[in-house]
């Protein structure tokens, strides 16, 4: 299936622009919409702020969220994704560069589907970007909207 957005939740300016590169770069035609902070993400998911009216029935195939972000961390937002109806089964990839266990453990207690590392290494990354959508926007089935 690729249809469907993909929302990237990141704050650093650099690794915004290395993830559109490699998403362009693997032919990735889907759209992506850039939140750079919690707060703003959960506005895009949820339809508040300055994304009211746009409302959850547009949810994006795939988050790729960053843990360590402004206002509120990808914990934080994992946590709210998780804790309601309409967000609960959007699948979210911790994309970080954090390697700590605890952050590994805690993004799966708190409901993330996958939890990658960023690879230092432009081509690395690339090909773990590339990857990660041939998985989630060509073979993942994705639940029905309802």
């Amino acid at each position: 299936m690729t249809d469907g957005n993909i929302l990237l939740v990141e704050d650093n300016a650099d690794d915004e622009a290395l993830t559109l590169r490699a998403l362009k770069k693997s032919n990735i035609k889907n759209t992506v919409d850039v939140a750079r902070d919690g707060a703003e993400a959960l506005d895009y998911l949820f339809g508040t702020g300055a994304y009211a009216g746009r409302g959850p029935s547009g949810s994006p195939a795939v988050v790729l969220m960053d843990i360590k972000l402004p206002k509120l961390d990808g914990f934080e937002v994992l946590k709210r994704l998780r804790a309601d109806e309409r967000t609960k089964l959007i699948p979210v990839v911790m994309l970080t560069s954090s390697a700590q266990e605890e952050d590994i453990i805690n993004s799966y207690k708190l409901g993330a589907n996958s939890y990658v590392r960023k690879p230092v290494d432009f081509n690395q990354f690339a090909d773990a970007v590339r990857q990660l959508g041939l998985y989630w926007l060509l073979i993942n089935q994705r639940p029905p909207t309802t």
